[in-house]
């Protein structure tokens, strides 16, 4: 049974930094590229960010462009999303999410990804 773990949310001032960390049991999740989705209250889930299997290839959205990095340590089996320069707007439930495709290159569609964490909730106060 895979499972997907999040952490490292919390409530951050504007122009803060805060970094989420991706985990996964049952799965080796150095094989598989990992994306980040975030959900603000009555709005759909949204792509954020994505890392392909080996971490030579990044996607982000253009609203985290420039502020946000995604990055992975393989031997931790580990995800990390370093948010800088945090705005209100980025106040969201993030998810984590691993890729259906053995080493795939990662994806903006979240029907690309099948295991989903339960989330972190971001706050950020202006």
């Amino acid at each position: 049974q895979v499972q997907v773990v999040e952490s490292g949310g919390g409530l951050v001032q504007a122009g803060g930094s805060l970094r989420l960390s991706c985990a996964a049991s049952g799965r080796t999740l150095s094989h598989y590229a990992v994306g980040w989705f975030r959900q603000a209250p009555g709005k759909e889930r949204e792509f954020v960010t994505a890392i392909n299997w080996s971490g030579g290839s990044t996607y982000y959205a253009d609203s985290v462009k420039g502020r946000f990095t995604i990055s992975r340590d393989n031997a931790k089996n580990t995800v990390y999303l370093q948010m800088n320069g945090l705005k209100a707007e980025d106040t969201a439930v993030y998810y984590c999410a691993t890729s259906r495709r053995y080493t795939g290159a990662g994806s903006q569609r979240d029907r690309e990804y099948d295991y989903w964490g339960q989330g972190t909730q971001v706050t950020v106060s202006s």
